[in-house]
């Protein structure tokens, strides 16, 4: 065996193999440093593109989240605003309604926020009809806080019991700036009214007396309006039809006399002895006449209660000193007092009645002529 055998049995390598080997292991080593600096490169590129992806993704949500913020919150106006902008909601019309409205005026900024503002007080649906006084530029809460009931513009007029029709249309026109040649024209369109047949078309006597409450661009017919229907609604309470077909007499007859009753009382707890004087002529065998001077002021188209004896010769189918029974229409508007007299007349034979202390009001009443002279000395007395 020669020496090449042996060191090749044994491993060992000539200098050729052993730079051969040095030669592979180094392109190996060089290789592998190589493809380490590649790998490196390729993940840094993924990176910054992510980097730079997430930068557009971050700026592109900043932008958009102010987009968002200006979309979801609405264009309002701050403080309390200036100026005044009358504003009427009409029965029926909902919150968005009034929003709008209320956008069209330049109250709010935007019905948006009005829609938000009246939610977040939990209001949306607890808006009243009426008019309400506002202002321009508002912010919307603060419109919200004014459309409250309390805050109603509202006329209140107080229709005193016996008032003539034409004096209540004088105070309606007083009370609510309206010209009262709009009423004087409305009462005469009695089909606008729901009088009950017995009225014989005529608002003398029922339009009740009352305290109303009307909105400003309520018109002279539909105020009428309501003071009729708030008669109809007393009438059905006290069941007048009723009342007066117990009496033997017709609705408007008792309201005749509750409107005499009315007009000759001075306190509210003579009315029912009144009506039963009223009642008693009436009835008595053969009849008397009333002998109202009420009546006889108002076919004179005066006031008070204590006519002359020039005025009691007048020719009026209203003057009770020269027609028998009853004239033909109310001579006031009488109240619910005057009415449940009129229905409930005191138990008593008295034919006659005397204010016999006009400063007092008091007033007394006899059964026999004797009686009555002597309440007319005692009124004489008291500067009667």
């Amino acid at each position: 065996m020669n020496d090449l055998d042996l060191n090749t049995l044994l491993g060992a390598e000539d200098d050729e193999g052993r730079a051969r080997r040095r030669s592979r292991g180094s392109g190996k080593r060089g290789g592998r440093r190589r493809r380490r600096r590649r790998n490196r490169g390729g993940f840094i590129a993924p990176l910054l593109a992510f980097v730079v992806l997430a930068g557009i993704i971050g700026g592109g949500g900043y932008y958009g989240y102010l987009w968002l913020s200006d979309a979801l919150v609405p264009d309002d106006f701050t403080g309390q605003g200036a100026g005044e902008v009358i504003v009427e909601i009409k029965d029926g019309q909902s919150a968005s309604d009034v929003a709008q409205e209320l956008e069209r005026l330049g109250v709010v900024a935007s019905a948006r926020a009005f829609t938000n503002a009246i939610a977040n007080a939990g209001r949306s649906a607890s808006l009243q009809p009426g008019s309400y006084k506002l202002r321009k530029h508002m912010s919307a809460a603060s419109a919200a806080a004014l459309l409250v009931p309390d805050n109603k513009l509202l006329a209140k007029v107080t229709i005193k019991e016996g008032l003539r029709l034409s004096d209540t249309l004088s105070t309606l026109a007083k009370e609510t700036g309206k010209p009262l040649k709009e009423f004087t024209a409305a009462a005469k369109n009695i089909d606008e009214f729901d009088l009950p047949r017995y009225a014989d078309d005529k608002l003398e006597g029922y339009v009740f007396p009352a305290t109303y409450e009307f909105q400003p661009k309520t018109t002279p017919t539909e105020m009428l309006a309501a003071m009729v229907k708030r008669f109809n609604q007393t009438a059905d309470e006290m069941d007048l039809a009723g009342g007066a077909k117990a009496l033997g007499h017709t609705p408007h007859e008792i309201m005749i006399i509750a409107s005499i009753v009315q007009a000759e009382a001075g306190r509210q707890e003579d009315m029912p002895k009144i009506a039963r004087v009223i009642y008693n002529r009436l009835e008595r065998k053969p009849q008397m006449m009333l002998k109202m001077d009420s009546t006889v002021m108002y076919a004179l188209k005066k006031y008070g209660t204590a006519a002359t004896f020039a005025e009691t010769k007048t020719k009026s189918p209203y003057n009770t000193y020269i027609h028998m029974g009853l004239p033909p229409g109310p001579i006031t508007n009488p109240g619910d007092h005057a009415i449940e007299a009129a229905l409930n007349p005191a138990k008593g034979d008295w034919l006659w009645f005397v204010a016999t202390d006009p400063k007092s009001n008091v007033t007394r009443f006899a059964s026999t002529e004797a009686e009555f002279k002597e309440l007319l000395a005692e009124y004489r007395r008291n500067g009667g």
